[in-house]
């Protein structure tokens, strides 16, 4: 059977557009996480213990979506030196969220080796050190809204109690892709501090 010139064309769309994210998907994979340590472990529940960590972060007013939106490009902006000259820090992951009263606070991890010689940061962006901390983690894909990231958060308060144990504070959402990424490929965790 014949493929016409439009299946062919489609067919070309098709795989370039699979090899597009399966581009964006390695690239990802690539940026530089925090070390961690892990005490227990079953399917995509995890118990970490992480060391002290430095953050870039900003704090955005409004719904989920906006605020992460805004308070991201001001860590972005910062990270690659926004036309400062400077040279721009090395691309790291997770992007951590959490809610605060009103709004979003998003962060960024910073290599240590790279704590030094970090530029003061504008307006709307601190740098803050995390203390030692011990985190349950859930890991899963797609493409979050705030039912997903609802769900999840219950499941893995769910497996603490499963445990024994409970939060000892709020949750905090931790994403390790690029909006560009198809939902699927979207590796995402919810975190509870215990």
């Amino acid at each position: 059977m014949a493929i016409s010139g439009r299946g062919r064309m489609l067919a070309a769309v098709a795989g370039a557009a699979a090899a597009g994210a399966a581009f964006l998907y390695l690239r990802e994979k690539k940026g530089w996480t925090p070390a961690f340590t892990i005490e227990a472990a079953d399917g995509a529940f995890e118990i970490r213990r992480y060391p002290a960590l430095t953050v870039v972060e900003a704090v955005r007013p409004g719904r989920r979506d906006r605020a992460l939106g805004d308070g991201f490009a001001a860590l972005a902006g910062y990270v690659l030196g926004s036309g400062s000259g400077r040279q721009r820090l090395p691309t790291t992951l997770p992007v951590m969220a959490a809610p605060v009263d009103g709004g979003w606070r998003v962060r960024v991890p910073l290599p240590e080796d790279r704590i030094a010689d970090l530029p003061v940061p504008g307006e709307g962006v601190t740098i803050a050190t995390l203390s030692a901390r011990r985190i349950a983690a859930l890991r899963f894909t797609g493409r979050v809204d705030d039912r997903l990231l609802r769900d999840q958060e219950m499941a893995l308060r769910g497996r603490l109690i499963d445990r024994g144990e409970g939060p000892a504070g709020g949750v905090e959402h931790a994403l390790y892709y690029s909006p560009m990424l198809p939902g699927r490929l979207r590796q995402n965790e919810v975190w509870l501090p215990c």
